[in-house]
Formats: C-alpha cells, sequence, structure tokens
C-alpha cells in the first residue's frame, strides 16, 4: 500500500514538475516573441472613466482610448502579438515568413481570415488589391527584403509569379502555383489588428472606445464628451516624418471604422524622380495619377484598410465607380488637379459623416 502510494506521489511530483516547465517555457517565448515583435503597450492616462493606452506595433504608433479605468494594457499586447505572429513578414516567427519561406504552408485562423477577406476584395477590384505582390514591393525598395535595382526585365519576371488567382488555401494549408510566390498582408494587416483589439474591448463589456493603429481607426460608442468620436483626416502632403499633420477635414464615427492610404508619405526619389509606394499589381510598377490619398468608411478596418489601398491603385474614376456599386463603403479622396491644386470628391454617404 505505501509502496503504491510513494509511487503515485513520485508521479504527482513529476507532473508538477514538467507542468512547471511548459510555463516557464511558455512565458519565456511568449516574453521572447514580444521582443522579437517590437511589441510594447503601456497605459499613459486616465481620466473621467476613460483609459488612454499608447505603444508601437507594426512598425508604427498605436493609441488605443476606451471607457474603463481597468488596465488592458497586456490584453491588447496579447491580441496584437497574436495578429503580428500571424501577419508579419518582419517576423521570422510569423505563419506568412515561414509560407513565403516555403518552410511550412499551415495556416492558422487569422491568417484564414485575412486572406479570405484579401481574395474578396482582389476579386472585386480586379486584382488592383493583391497580397502576392510582395515581390514587385521588394523589388521597388518598399517591403521586407532588399530592394534592388529594377528594370522591365525585372518587372516582368516578377509579374510572373505576382497573382490573386496563383494561390488558395485547401484543409488549412497555402497552395501556390510557383514557390517563389511571397504574401504581404501590410496592406490590410493594421485594419485587421485594430478590429482584434475592438473584438477583445467588446468581449470585456467595453462599450465605448477608440482604436487606432498607424492612423487606421476602430470606433465604437462614445468619446469623453458623450459625443461621436471626431476622427481627422490629413492632408496629403509630403512629409515622410509624419510631423506635418494639418487637416483636410474631421468626420464624427460612430461603430465604424476608417482607414487611409496615401502616396505623400512613403515614397523613393530615384535620380531626381519620385516613386509612389502604391504598386500596381496589375502592371509591376508604382503608380501615376492624380489621386493622392483615399480615405475609406466601412463596418470592420480591415475591409477599410484593403479598399483604400486598392482605390489609390486604381485612381479616382474607377475608385468611384466601385464605390457605386459596393454596399458599406464610402470613401474621400484628394486629388490634384491640371494647375497642380488639392480637389476633393467623395461619396454620397460620406455627407452623413461631417
Amino acid at each position: 500500500m505505501n509502496k503504491k502510494l510513494n509511487i503515485w506521489k513520485i508521479l504527482f511530483l513529476l507532473f508538477l514538475m514538467i507542468a512547471s516547465a511548459l510555463i516557464i517555457r511558455n512565458n519565456y517565448e511568449e516574453e521572447q516573441n514580444k521582443k522579437d515583435s517590437n511589441i510594447e503597450i503601456q497605459v499613459v492616462k486616465v481620466s473621467e472613466g476613460y483609459t488612454k493606452a499608447q505603444g508601437k506595433v507594426f512598425g508604427t504608433t498605436c493609441t488605443i482610448i476606451y471607457h474603463s479605468d481597468t488596465d488592458y494594457s497586456e490584453e491588447i499586447e496579447n491580441v496584437l502579438l497574436q495578429v503580428d505572429l500571424s501577419l508579419s513578414p518582419f517576423n521570422n516567427n510569423s505563419v506568412i515568413t515561414a509560407i513565403n519561406e516555403n518552410t511550412s504552408t499551415m495556416t492558422d485562423n487569422m491568417f484564414v481570415d485575412v486572406f479570405n477577406l484579401a481574395q474578396e476584395v482582389s476579386g472585386k477590384t480586379d486584382g488592383a488589391f493583391d497580397i502576392t505582390v510582395a515581390p514587385l514591393v521588394n523589388a521597388w525598395g518598399f517591403g521586407f527584403k532588399q530592394g534592388t535595382p529594377v528594370d522591365s526585365a525585372t518587372v516582368d519576371s516578377l509579374r510572373d509569379i505576382v497573382g490573386y488567382r496563383k494561390v488558395k488555401i485547401e484543409n488549412g494549408k497555402i497552395m501556390k502555383e510557383d514557390a517563389r510566390i511571397m504574401l504581404d498582408c501590410s496592406a490590410i494587416a493594421k485594419g485587421y489588428g485594430c478590429d482584434m483589439v475592438a473584438d477583445m474591448l467588446t468581449g470585456k463589456g467595453i462599450k465605448d472606445f477608440m482604436v487606432e493603429i498607424g492612423g487606421e481607426i476602430a470606433v465604437k460608442g462614445m468619446n469623453l464628451k458623450g459625443e461621436p468620436w471626431n476622427i481627422g483626416i490629413n492632408k496629403p502632403i509630403d512629409d515622410r516624418s509624419g510631423e506635418n499633420t494639418e487637416l483636410a477635414g474631421v468626420v464624427k464615427l460612430n461603430n465604424k471604422c476608417m482607414a487611409t492610404s496615401g502616396n505623400y508619405r512613403n515614397y523613393r526619389m530615384v535620380d531626381g524622380k519620385k516613386y509612389a509606394h502604391t504598386i500596381d499589381p496589375r502592371t509591376g510598377y508604382p503608380v501615376e495619377h492624380s489621386l493622392l490619398s483615399a480615405t475609406v468608411i466601412a463596418d470592420d478596418c480591415a475591409t477599410a484598410d484593403a479598399y483604400a489601398t486598392a482605390f489609390m491603385v486604381m485612381g479616382l474614376e474607377k475608385a468611384l465607380e466601385i464605390c457605386s456599386k459596393e454596399k458599406g463603403i464610402e470613401a474621400y479622396f484628394i486629388y490634384t488637379d491640371e494647375d497642380g491644386l488639392f480637389k476633393t470628391a467623395e461619396t454620397e454617404g460620406m455627407k452623413r459623416f461631417y
């Protein structure tokens, strides 16, 4: 009897030791992942029942304001970490990196969500939005790998491995037509990150909040004054520092999301010529048209993010045409006329947000 009891004690102690080791390892891996992802969120202010958290994520900044005096900075970090580990091509441990390097074909739920939405928007925009554009973006020096001098032969060869119809998901696995195909979700990941933080806060019972990541925004309920959230639209002024934030207008949002895409901050100068960071997946070249920025309002931020990018690819006329067909999408555009003066255009539904 005592011998059996001693065996059970030993087995129980072994179980505790293994469980403790796993917990320690998981905690270490989580902290290491946060360091590798360069994600850091902290509460900076609590006022009138609202908490303001700020930090860095996805190579940019974020601000979250929510109606509660509870510190949810750790939960916000964890949500953004999961997005980063799924979608960031800059993270060596991410799902998308493994797919791009052909070390794995396995996806996760977040990747599948974003991939399916990206494919849907690609189809509706005739390929203007395309997450397989990564090789071209990299070649032009705007991506996650070092750019190389680009000529027409390079562009033509890379176009062979670009095209949203050349990839699909089957049974949770990515299937590529060519192993050289690479994916880049940068034009949708910030919006998706906003959505995921918004979902987490909603799950905590918070009814009033604003989530902003790199200019993409998701809001719910009211601000500190009990009014809809006032969100500014920046003028598209050439400014890589991002310090010049002169506003073109302000919209009032409640239970909506907004994303803006433009070429006025991210561009390259080569031999005196300005190259926009927006690459048309269909031609392989940076876009050259009069549209300077596209702001999109939608029910979720990932959708707004994707369409804003697509509109910057296709230009004003085609963008307005898409808006007339797609329900739930409103947009505000800033462009230059023949004299180089700033002009604006918007969908009819935008007026209700002023």
